[in-house]
């Protein structure tokens, strides 16, 4: 008898319900924090045990509308950008572009060999630059189509825009929510050790593309190889990409050309005025208002395929919710600070090599409890730089320890973006955890490597 595995839903909440049961037994505790140039950072020496706050059954209960409150802006911003989608849709010019790419695909060996390397590229590049997160969730619309329209699966499409911006975003060298601040914070000069840096983002960016294109051969080869050969089939029966006029008209080209204007006006946005969700999303309506405009769509049949993508996407928002419930709990009991407080004895070891990979593996383990980069350096970065000095390891070391933690990511049922592209995808999480087990071991045996050099030389 095959075991049958819970789905994303029943498993958050068992994760919610465990949190709740270990505040009964872990302390609260809490870290001082000072204003130290415009941000709150935590005082290594200051942690304290406070009185504990047990999370009962009324708080898990209440866990998931509190997830909904904080995590509001990024599920408005995944309904608004999928009522969008859903408009852009509607209009053709998404499916004509796929069917171009297709016939290109077919008849070009040069656009077959570079389509996964340069798309992983580019939104690897969005990671490590400009801090590309949560952008890449509506390009989940695009490239899952996509994927299945060229003979790949569902979870090819998913894994060029999130590995790719997610692997970035770990192997950062310009991005100033976790480098910057992380290195603003240990009081190292901001962005240096660029060089080496680059080196770490071309290695693992090169071994997400061979794994994917590795993965992507064989799928194409053998689709019943694909977890989730079932699911897609399906799809392809509701919604055939590669069927009808390949020709992009001009009411097609100008459509596209908004929605490539918006993909320019939104990186412009980020990089030079600061934009996050809010912005984002107003861009996203507005690009789906000026599509609706020139496809000449009527008032009813913008209004449907908008509402029609934000049903779609409610029960994304429920695994947003669930998902931010898990750190409400832990965060509302007071026990992340002693959890951290705990594992920073584990940290010394008898070479400096072995004190960085440890550092590694616990930010890795904190990455469970707080996927902002920005968030975990505040919190993390004021305690591991101090002791990164006594362990032997350079701060700029101990950084890239922490940036490297953050590959953990794909593999987090608590990340809101991991389980809210998985949403949009329909891939159920554990479907995707263990396709993700051979590549997040290679990115686990990755980091340890490449934590090895700047021990040696003594990076700084």
């Amino acid at each position: 008898m095959r075991l049958r595995l819970p789905n994303t839903f029943v498993l958050l909440f068992a994760i919610l319900a465990l949190i709740a049961l270990a505040t009964w037994f872990v302390p609260g505790g809490k870290y001082d924090t000072h204003l130290v140039g415009g941000k709150q950072l935590v005082d290594p020496a200051s942690f304290h045990y406070v009185a504990s706050n047990p999370q009962g059954l009324v708080a898990l209960l209440k866990a998931p509308i509190k997830g909904f409150v904080e995590a509001a802006l990024i599920i408005g911003f995944v309904l608004v950008v999928g009522g969008a989608f859903a408009v852009l849709q509607r209009t053709d010019a998404i499916d004509t572009l796929i069917r171009s790419i297709v016939r290109a695909h077919q008849h070009s060996p040069a656009v077959r060999a570079a389509i996964i390397p340069v798309f992983v590229t580019m939104f690897s590049l969005g990671g490590a630059t400009f801090g590309m997160n949560e952008e890449v969730i509506p390009f989940v619309l695009v490239f899952v189509p996509l994927a299945l329209a060229l003979g790949y699966d569902s979870v090819v499409g998913v894994s060029i825009p999130f590995l790719g911006s997610q692997v970035g975003f770990a192997a950062a060298f310009l991005n100033p929510f976790n480098v910057g601040i992380a290195q603003g914070i240990a009081g190292v000069p901001v962005f240096s050790g660029t060089l080496y840096r680059l080196v770490v983002w071309a290695v693992a960016t090169a071994v997400t593309i061979a794994f994917l294109m590795w993965y992507a051969a064989r799928v194409k080869h053998n689709p019943a190889l694909s977890p989730t050969f079932v699911l897609d089939q399906a799809r392809r029966k509701e919604q055939p990409p590669a069927v009808g006029d390949d020709r992009i008209s001009g009411r097609h080209a100008a459509v596209l050309s908004v929605f490539a204007l918006t993909l320019c006006a939104m990186v412009v946005g980020v990089v030079r005025f600061d934009w996050f969700i809010e912005e984002i999303a107003a861009l996203f309506l507005a690009m789906a208002i000026v599509a609706g405009l020139i496809a000449r769509l009527g008032t009813d049949s913008w209004v449907g395929a908008f509402m029609q993508g934000v049903k779609d996407l409610a029960p994304t928002a429920l695994v947003i919710a669930l998902a931010r419930g898990t750190m409400i709990i832990a965060r509302d009991a007071q026990i992340i600070d002693t959890m951290l407080h705990a594992l920073m004895p584990l940290v010394q070891s008898v070479h400096p090599v072995f004190a960085a990979q440890k550092m590694f593996l616990i930010q890795s383990v904190i990455n469970f409890f707080i996927h902002s980069g920005s968030g975990q350096a505040a919190l993390t970065m004021p305690i591991m730089a101090p002791l990164a000095d006594l362990v032997g390891v350079t701060r700029q070391t101990a950084i890239l320890a922490f940036q490297l933690g953050e590959l953990s990511t794909p593999m987090i049922p608590t990340s809101g973006i991991t389980v809210g592209v998985l949403a949009l995808a329909r891939i159920p999480w554990l479907t995707w955890a263990r396709w993700m087990i051979p590549l997040q071991l290679i990115y686990l045996v990755l980091a340890l490597a490449l934590l090895v050099p700047p021990c040696l030389m003594e990076w700084n």
